[in-house]
């Protein structure tokens, strides 16, 4: 979760810098915006899928080789 939090802030920076050099009402300023938007949204889906989560689901992603988590093919 710690990669997309720097991901973010990020684009934020990169957001502020084009706004003091293109203005707030250029093209490259809602993109710049729009990205880190969608990071926060990817973000909060990721937030999401973790509450969502089994503590037995969140065990076997931590640990996918115990026995109890292992998964058999016919």
């Amino acid at each position: 979760m710690g990669n997309i939090e720097n991901q973010i802030e990020q684009e934020r920076q990169n957001a502020k810098i084009v706004c003091s050099i293109k203005g707030d009402n250029s093209r490259d300023y809602a993109a710049a915006w729009d990205a880190v938007e969608e990071l926060q949204a990817e973000a909060f889906h990721q937030r999401q899928k973790q509450l969502t989560k089994t503590p037995f689901k969140t065990n076997c992603d931590i640990n996918p080789d115990v026995v109890e988590c292992r998964v058999y093919e016919d």
